[in-house]
């Protein structure tokens, strides 16, 4: 690895190869993508659990430039979703900038060199003038705080870290959990379960998955000029449509609450269980998840759903609020991520020694989710309150990506060293956010989420639609930022 290469990107799951990919293309070759792991893929490495794919139809999970035609599904599952990573570090040539098994233990900037110094774990430092962190937000599994947690005596296991060698086959098995994730894993280890108990705190408003396979025929024709693009705007306008109930009036989310009530109805009959999974919340405070199978998996003679909350962990048991008490063979935490605090622990040092958390001691945020005041020439991809609950993410970090280009651009047109978004256009920016945000239903629709920090503020959603972020990133504003000669 080279001692100072211009560039530094940590990650290469989608941000990561989509920076690099958009680096080289722009003439940019001195960077080095770092990644902790072994393998590349970020989320889609990681997360191996049974039923794991997409809940972005994969013609618009994907970068505009490289739409993939050859999909199996419309909903893609993991596996794939890696793989196409991988072709495309194979097509664009980022090999050699890969370094695996680089774990990032902290970032401090020199204010004398107007360098940024990288602490890699086992020692080696080397120092670069620009940090690009594509790390994303879901990849820091979060496990709840129950006495008792560590006592369990037999296999337990996040979904994010699922342990394949563990055998479920006529096994007692507990789920804590009923996210995006447990919805996915549920129906394919219901029927390999003796007893399956589901721990559900808050049911997740679903509608009907509309996956299917791709023929060979089918796959053919999406090869053709312009038909895989044509279909990728056609799934981008459908998705932008739900941002008019989060963006605009939360009444206007009235056809996807009938459409999931419906869909509710329509595949759990028995009304004791579908009082128990109808949500009273707004539709959309919470994610929206998509399922044909998690209801029925529900509705099987070997499947009970809990609403009681966990109070304890044994040794071989759960304890609930009631008292009564669950033996179980293997747990498995359907949690989760650590959204809002997942840079709590990371060593990033900026101007005159001042730490990450220091800057955020008053909750996370950033300059469109892309710079924070006080740390020059650190960009960050999917940071703060630029997540989606309607759409592609992958649309937002080819935007950010676009508007680190132009900060790279803005720094070579001017000659300066380094950027530094000012205090006030952060603070300006901010208030616009979290007014709109307070408004919105994640604030007003009576739910608690991982889109809330501890104070209860939505430090990780988007509050508008997608082309309007497109809109604002598209040109670095220069009278935002301190340049740095």
């Amino acid at each position: 690895m080279s001692t100072r290469p211009g560039i530094t990107i940590i990650g290469s799951g989608f941000a990561g190869l989509g920076m690099a990919i958009k680096l080289k293309e722009a003439g940019y070759h001195d960077f080095v993508i770092l990644e902790k792991a072994g393998d590349l893929g970020g989320t889609w490495r990681d997360n191996t659990y049974p039923g794991c794919a997409c809940d972005v139809p994969s013609h618009l999970y994907s970068f505009s430039y490289e739409p993939g035609p050859g999909w199996s599904r419309m909903f893609s599952p993991q596996a794939e979703i890696r793989d196409y990573l991988r072709a495309c570090v194979e097509k664009y040539g980022l090999g050699p900038h890969l370094r695996f098994g680089a774990e990032v233990a902290g970032l401090e900037y020199d204010d004398a060199a107007r360098r940024w110094r990288v602490d890699v774990a086992g020692g080696e430092t080397f120092t670069t003038n620009a940090v690009i962190s594509g790390t994303g937000a879901l990849h820091v599994p979060s496990l709840p705080a129950i006495p008792g947690r560590e006592s369990f005596a037999g296999p337990s296991f996040h979904s994010a870290e699922w342990d394949h060698s563990v055998d479920l086959t006529g096994k007692r098995v507990a789920v804590i959990g009923t996210g995006a994730s447990a919805v996915q894993f549920i129906p394919r280890i219901a029927g390999q379960a003796s007893r399956l108990h589901v721990f559900q705190r808050t049911p997740p408003w679903i509608h009907p998955k509309p996956d299917f396979p791709l023929s060979p025929r089918a796959r053919r024709l999406l090869g053709l000029p312009g038909a895989t693009r044509a279909l990728r705007a056609a799934i981008y306008w459908a998705l932008e449509s739900r941002a008019l109930g989060f963006a605009v009036d939360p009444r206007l989310m009235g056809a996807h609450r009938k459409l999931a009530l419906r869909h509710l109805a329509d595949q759990v009959p028995d009304p004791a269980l579908r009082a128990k999974l109808t949500p009273g919340y707004t539709i959309g405070c919470k994610r929206v998840l998509i399922s044909s199978d998690y209801y029925p998996a529900l509705g099987r003679d070997n499947v009970e759903v809990i609403t009681d909350e966990v109070r304890e962990i044994r040794e071989g048991s759960i304890v609930d609020s009631t008292g009564r008490e669950t033996e179980v063979d293997v747990l498995v935490y359907g949690t989760g991520f650590r959204v809002t605090s997942a840079l709590d622990e990371r060593r990033i040092v900026g101007r005159n020694g001042r730490k990450i958390q220091d800057a955020w001691q008053d909750g996370v945020q950033a300059y469109y989710g892309i710079t924070v005041a006080g740390f020059p020439n650190l960009f960050l991809l999917l940071g703060p309150n630029t997540g989606l609950g309607h759409n592609s993410v992958v649309f937002m970090i080819e935007s950010q990506v676009r508007y680190v280009l132009g900060c790279l651009r803005l720094l070579s047109r001017t000659k300066a060293k380094a950027l530094d978004v000012r205090p006030e256009a952060q603070r300006a920016h901010n208030d616009r956010l979290q007014d709109r945000l307070g408004r919105r239903v994640w604030n007003t629709g009576g739910c608690g989420s991982w889109y809330l920090d501890e104070r209860g503020v939505n430090r990780t959603l988007w509050p508008g639609f997608t082309f309007e972020y497109w809109a604002r990133t598209r040109t670095p504003r220069r009278e935002a930022y301190e340049l740095i000669p």
